[in-house]
């Protein structure tokens, strides 16, 4: 098996999986390693994330059609911006969008999740907040900026995760949410039909990656020109 160990703050990672071959997956299956938790940075470029990632995580009581209403004010918002972006399940209950950048590290990239997910949360202060603090979410779906850091990791698209339903992080289209699908139509059972049935709906993701610095300026611009 290929493996890697990087050093930071004084600290050495232990020793971490390379994914991305069948003999890899098939080991890690024996070892009933359920989810595939991947860096959104490569082993070449440890501190050059190739994703920004809004990680829309649902507190008690939060129903999914919540977490999809949230899921599509930020798509439309980032549509205004005209930024790439993808989205998946979580395999729990919550959801993931990805957004594709190049030239960038993970400073940038949480700025960058961290401003417009504030905005998300200020237009639905009932029903979002990037409120760390559990005690404090109360009721609302919690737009994570702390995933954009070094080591941090996300289920990688089409990991099964650990839930009650054999649920998969299923990369889905935004019409298919709008149109009411749940968590628990993408599983372990469902997932090999649907492939050949719908494709890969990634595949074209990474093509264009964004510049996030040119798009931060120009945020700040057009809030400038507003105020």
């Amino acid at each position: 098996m290929r493996t890697a160990s990087f050093a930071a703050r004084g600290k050495t990672f232990e020793t971490r999986l390379v994914a991305g071959d069948l003999l890899t997956l098939l080991y890690c299956a024996n070892l009933a390693i359920i989810s595939q938790d991947v860096w959104l940075s490569r082993i070449s470029q440890p501190d050059k994330p190739d994703f920004a990632v809004f990680d829309l995580d649902p507190g008690p009581g939060v129903s999914f059609a919540q977490v999809v209403d949230i899921a599509r004010r930020l798509h439309e918002l980032l549509e205004d911006y005209g930024v790439p972006h993808g989205v998946k399940t979580s395999g729990m209950g919550g959801v993931h969008v990805y957004v594709p950048v190049v030239h960038t590290d993970y400073a940038t990239t949480r700025a960058f999740v961290t401003q417009f997910a504030s905005r998300v949360a200020a237009q639905c202060p009932d029903s979002a907040t990037i409120e760390r603090a559990i005690h404090r979410r109360g009721k609302r779906v919690y737009i994570d900026p702390d995933q954009n850091m070094r080591a941090k990791t996300m289920a990688a698209p089409y990991s099964v995760r650990h839930s009650a339903f054999a649920g998969v992080s299923a990369p889905v289209s935004w019409q298919e949410l709008e149109e009411g699908a749940r968590p628990e139509d993408f599983t372990l059972g469902s997932m090999l039909e649907r492939v050949k049935r719908v494709g890969d709906l990634w595949t074209a993701l990474g093509e264009q990656p964004l510049d996030l610095r040119r798009l931060l300026e120009s945020a700040r611009s057009r809030r400038q020109a507003a105020a």
